[in-house]
């Protein structure tokens, strides 16, 4: 008891002198401080008490699960709940009789640790509640990654072994139904707040499981907000919004992160409050404000192979409920055929997006995909039925710096032989990085009038006569 002792006041009075210049998120935590000198094997005596702290948190945890009532925790006040948890941790405390010292902050961050791990997702709480977090990697139990403001970054997060990151796993799987286990190693699910989960064990992930979170804004993006933020410029922002109230049918083009999700729901903005929109989606992602939206979503396979729905099953199925539009979240496999069908039979203006580098790509996927659905007939045909279906192709990227832009937005204009035409209205151009990294570059037009501003104006919607000015350029 005396050895640890001395060891832990070794290490605090170390952690002591890093704490203004290493700790960030929790700054004053001697604990986490622990951690950082064990990582960096400045302190080998510090692991006995990072090992002594986890073993206490885990026998606090279990010990907790014992006591505690879990059917009624979803009925119970957060407050309440949080105070019920804090008198069950000193119980326990007292019970243990720790031989871990610990002063005033380490049982907070007990306290808060172990509230986490009942009500949260352990130590991927934190992240969850940093608005500024776009992605959440766990690359095995020991190393967290996360993606602030485009850019990938180090975390000093970490679970206590492989069998503590999967008990996360499971949670978030059965909170939505689903399961993970050797024999179906990976799934796809998401959690109460909408964000995106993808969890993949060995023995397909070699060196641990892996978990990947993608969370989404509570208070999703605006076009102000793509403005402000230099996605695009006001002219585009003018000509989009015609486009969905013209019920013009739109594919998102770009590839991961690149901000698909938020564009069509920054479209979906536009679409009138009187009409009904049908979404369906993989896993649940979309954020619309009309009241009129009725939202699907995909179901796989059960253990025995049976019960899946698919989203081919839930667009055919939409087509019964009468939709005025139907906006599918992402097109990758056989259901593209069905879309196309949809729009090329009253479901104008229905939106969709899809994964790939330039619109000309988007095009060659969606005719791929089609083939691949055992639609047997000419390539051509296919091709005219592209044509005939889409009218606006939006393509975003993401730069080198993090930054999401729209690169070019181009109108499909008909078939010239068995090629779909395509033409440019607006385009982003880099021009170069400047001294701290960002991107330079310009959105201009091409100066070309879209033929589908003809049915802007027999609609009624009004649109700018220089909104097409190639003159009109916007430098970043």
């Amino acid at each position: 008891m005396v050895d640890v002792q001395s060891r832990m006041t070794n290490v605090m009075n170390r952690a002591q002198e890093i704490v203004p210049t290493k700790t960030k998120s929790r700054a004053g935590n001697v604990l986490t401080v622990v951690q950082q000198i064990v990582s960096g094997r400045e302190n080998p005596g510090a692991f006995t008490a990072s090992k002594d702290y986890y073993e206490l948190k885990t026998r606090i945890h279990d010990r907790l699960l014992d006591l505690m009532d879990l059917t009624i925790i979803g009925s119970m006040n957060e407050a309440i709940l949080r105070q019920e948890i804090r008198k069950l941790v000193e119980r326990i405390l007292l019970e243990n009789h720790s031989n871990v010292p610990l002063n005033m902050s380490e049982r907070e961050m007990l306290f808060r640790e172990i509230h986490d791990e009942v009500m949260g997702l352990g130590p991927l709480e934190p992240f969850m509640q940093d608005p500024t977090i776009a992605d959440i990697l766990v690359n095995t139990h020991k190393h967290v990654y996360v993606e602030r403001f485009g850019k990938l970054e180090a975390t000093e997060a970490g679970f206590k072994d492989e069998a503590h990151l999967r008990r996360i796993i499971d949670k978030i799987a059965s909170a939505v139904g689903r399961r993970i286990d050797e024999s179906t190693p990976m799934v796809d699910a998401r959690l109460s707040d909408g964000s995106r989960v993808n969890a993949i064990i060995p023995p397909l992930a070699i060196d641990g499981s892996i978990l990947s979170i993608r969370r989404f804004a509570v208070d999703p993006l605006e076009l102000e907000d793509l403005l402000a933020l230099k996605t695009l410029t006001p002219e585009i922002g003018e000509l989009i919004k015609g486009i969905v109230k013209a019920r013009l049918n739109v594919l998102i083009s770009g590839g991961t992160g690149t901000g698909k999700t938020t564009m069509l729901n920054v479209l979906s903005r536009f679409i009138p409050s009187n009409e009904r929109v049908v979404t369906i989606e993989d896993s649940a992602e979309l954020q619309l404000k009309q009241e009129h939206v009725v939202r699907l979503e995909t179901r796989p396979p059960n253990i025995e192979g049976k019960g899946e729905v698919t989203q081919r099953d839930l667009v055919k199925n939409s087509l019964r409920m009468r939709p005025d539009r139907i906006v599918v979240g992402e097109v990758r496999g056989s259901e593209v055929l069905d879309m196309f069908q949809a729009m090329n039979t009253g479901h104008d203006g229905s939106l969709t997006t899809i994964h790939s580098n330039s619109p000309r790509d988007a095009l060659m996927r969606m005719e791929t995909l089609v083939a691949l659905s055992g639609f047997t007939v000419a390539p051509g045909f296919i091709r005219k039925y592209i044509a005939s279906a889409l009218n606006v192709i939006i393509q975003l990227s993401r730069m080198g710096d993090g930054s999401r832009k729209v690169t070019t937005l181009q109108e499909i204009t008909g078939m010239e032989g068995d090629v779909v035409t395509l033409q440019e209205i607006f385009s982003f151009e880099q021009t170069g990085v400047d001294r701290e990294g960002r991107i330079k570059g310009r959105f201009v037009s091409r100066g070309i009038r879209p033929k589908f501003t003809e049915k802007f104006k027999a609609l009624g919607i009004p649109i700018t006569n220089d909104l097409f000015d190639p003159n009109k350029v916007y430098e970043i």
